[in-house]
């Protein structure tokens, strides 16, 4: 369930009992991997909807970490083909985001990837793609203190993450509430809903949100589990 703990709030009591072990294996994975590399630097990519299972070309290694930094997510943002898709957003509870290294030599180069992958024009990376770099302790986007600090304790150089705003299409920047969103979701075409439907199912199960929870109950769309969990 969604941690009570307000927008962007990082608390420590929040951490699951797992933490201590996940965090210890992320160090060293974080390690070994770069040993393998030998890559210069050390940049992560955090996410928390399609990216997990649909890269299209993002340059990550090895597989997605489960233990990414507590974030205020929730399926609140009108996108391509009408499906509501998942953002950070002002919302009272976090969830624990997911993240990956990428194969990347620059911070810059990081944007320019998540920007690509996710249809952002060139114009709007310094809006859309959040970031925050350690050399030159400068970052831009939601969340930073609470990613910041958890980038800090796994030694990490820089963190990539998509920063889009929430909102239908007509209300961008404003937050919908879910029955706003359900029935947006009830007015769609056929195919429209499966593919939103396909969304929201394959979202990883640890994304468990307000609206996620509503959605189960009022449209029976139980998470996607997939095979190798």
């Amino acid at each position: 369930m969604p941690r009570a703990s307000g927008s962007c709030a990082y608390d420590k009591r929040a951490q699951p009992g797992s933490q201590p072990d996940l965090r210890e294996k992320s160090r060293r994975s974080v390690t070994s991997t770069l040993c393998l590399k030998e890559t210069k630097v050390n940049i992560a990519c955090l996410g928390w909807g399609s990216l997990i299972w649909d890269l299209r070309g993002l340059p990550v290694r090895g597989t997605w970490f489960k233990d990414g930094p507590m974030l205020p997510i929730e399926f609140a943002r009108e996108s391509g083909g009408k499906r509501i898709t998942l953002v950070i957003a002002d919302v009272g509870y976090t969830v624990r985001s997911l993240w990956a290294l990428m194969s990347v030599d620059t911070l810059d180069e990081a944007k320019r990837k998540l920007a690509d992958r996710e249809s952002i024009t060139e114009e709007n990376i310094r809006y859309s793609i959040g970031f925050w770099e350690r050399a030159s302790d400068s970052s831009h986007g939601k969340c930073v203190p609470q990613i910041s600090a958890w980038a800090k304790s796994l030694d990490l150089d820089a963190v990539v993450w998509t920063n889009l705003k929430c909102g239908f299409l007509k209300t961008r920047d404003k937050m919908p509430e879910y029955g706003q969103v359900l029935e947006q979701i009830e007015q769609l075409s056929h195919e429209e809903r499966r593919v939103a439907e396909e969304y929201i199912r394959r979202a990883p199960v640890q994304i468990d949100t307000e609206f996620r929870r509503r959605l189960q109950r009022d449209m029976g769309w139980m998470p996607i589990i997939p095979e190798e969990a």
